[in-house]
């Protein structure tokens, strides 16, 4: 029996069961399946760790899908949202501003890659990646170029709103909308492109893909943007680029003046070991978007940077109708964006990115062990982002039926052992909150060998 104070009622575990399987319905879930199977409920979060409704703790692997940072219930953190909680939750930014907004965008412009100067809020990527190719899309309107196309990679994932999906590459996820997307380019992606000619990343394969896109860009002009995820493709599998592969991306597209959109959604605020993928490579683009960590993992923000050059081409006198007709209702909201600026401030506080690096050293030598299990097909690693994809006949490279769902038995495994997890298909997918410490980390990996160690064919 548990006591929800707030409803002033008492729930059991079978009854809540039941409503979540009768009204709530989840996103990429087959609700069928679902409502067939004993699913987790959650109550509350400390730290690492997440506690279900029968008091269960649980190591959260999959930073509740990428996004929390510091860790469940910071006092920082709550702390600030709280604090801003006791002034206003929110205003609109439509035609007024709000403390927390502004501090954030003069935040995140100090340290984002130079360049980057203007800040556009939402509330999640998929949101970030529509702005940005929206404005991509009017900037050269408004220079009075017709420009149609954008040119991304097979395998992209961008998120899920129309726009966004228009630029993605993953059938599976993308396919039943085709004849409501505009057109887009795709090369392949560097990943598998590279493993399928030299069977692993290298800088052959970056250039043979460099000099693919080059003749794109050279032999049209109605290119809009080329837009990438930063540094990895992490829907289609936790897939990484060859080093160097964003920076020659960045550089042809200053050649043929074309604009750059790196999509850092995922991969912002310290995954793959740097603040941002582009420190890495010393790239600039003309959009960063960004979401999931931008908030700790506490609340739904996203923004989208641009340039001065992006922003001056809405500059005009009011009947000229240049300025961008884009908003969200909840676009700047105060409690989001104090929570934000005091996740930045713990980063730098804590020196979280620091802290990170042995433990992105400790990943890779304790990943290598998975090649010993006969059904680990490829282990992958971006920074402190790692895919372990699982397969039916390793010396053939079979893979499992996709009905057979054996990423989830993994999963559903390792709960026996107090590690959630959430796979993308059958790949097993790390992304532990920054914070976690080495002998969690063995929890988390020693649970995830165990449970594979457990597949049958």
């Amino acid at each position: 029996m548990i006591i929800f104070d707030d409803q002033e009622v008492k729930m059991t575990y079978e009854l809540l069961q039941a409503w979540d399987k009768e009204y709530f319905w989840h996103p990429f879930t087959q609700m069928k399946v679902y409502r067939e199977e004993e699913n987790l409920i959650f109550e509350r979060g400390e730290g690492v760790y997440l506690y279900d409704v029968n008091g269960r703790k649980y190591i959260d692997a999959i930073s509740s899908l990428w996004c929390n940072v510091h860790g469940h219930n910071h006092p920082d953190l709550n702390r600030a949202l709280t604090e801003q909680l006791c002034k206003v939750a929110h205003t609109t930014t439509l035609g007024s501003s709000n403390v927390p907004a502004i501090l954030l965008a003069k935040k995140l412009v100090e340290i984002a890659p130079k360049g980057l100067t203007k800040v556009f809020y939402s509330e999640d990527g998929a949101e970030a990646v529509e702005i940005a190719l929206k404005l991509a899309y009017q900037y050269w309107k408004n220079l009075g170029e017709d420009r149609r196309v954008f040119l991304t990679l097979s395998g992209a994932y961008h998120g899920d709103t129309i726009g966004a999906v228009s630029l993605g590459g993953i059938d599976l996820f993308h396919g039943t909308y085709r004849d409501l997307l505009f057109e887009s380019i795709k090369l392949p992606s560097p990943y598998l492109f590279c493993k399928e000619r030299y069977g692993g990343l290298c800088p052959e394969c970056g250039e043979e893909l460099l000099h693919m896109l080059e003749g794109v860009l050279k032999s049209r002009g109605d290119i809009v943007a080329v837009c990438l995820e930063g540094g990895i493709q992490g829907a289609a599998g936790m897939l990484p680029f060859p080093k160097g592969f964003l920076r020659g991306v960045r550089e042809l597209t200053q050649k043929y003046e074309v604009l750059l959109i790196v999509d850092e959604v995922a991969t912002g605020f310290g995954r793959t070991g740097s603040m941002f993928y582009c420190d890495q490579e010393g790239v600039s683009p003309d959009f960063m978007c960004l979401g999931k960590g931008i908030t700790g993992g506490y609340l739904p923000l996203a923004a989208t940077l641009t340039t001065e050059k992006v922003f001056n081409a809405f500059l005009g006198e009011f009947g000229e109708l240049k300025h961008f007709y884009h908003g969200h209702t909840y676009t700047g909201n105060n409690l989001a964006c104090a929570v934000a600026l005091a996740n930045i401030e713990l980063f730098e506080r804590e020196k979280t990115l620091e802290k990170l690096q042995s433990k992105i050293e400790y990943l890779s030598r304790r990943l290598a062990e998975f090649w010993e299990l006969p059904h680990v097909g490829d282990v992958r690693q971006l920074g402190f982002m790692a895919g372990i994809e699982l397969v039916k006949d390793k010396k053939k490279g079979e893979s499992f039926p996709y009905g057979e769902r054996r990423g989830f038995q993994v999963a559903y495994r390792c709960r026996e052992r107090g590690v959630f997890l959430r796979p993308l298909g059958d790949v097993m997918v790390l992304m532990m909150p920054l914070v976690i410490s080495l002998q969690e980390m063995d929890t988390v990996i020693d649970a995830l060998k165990w449970a594979i160690s457990e597949l049958r064919p």
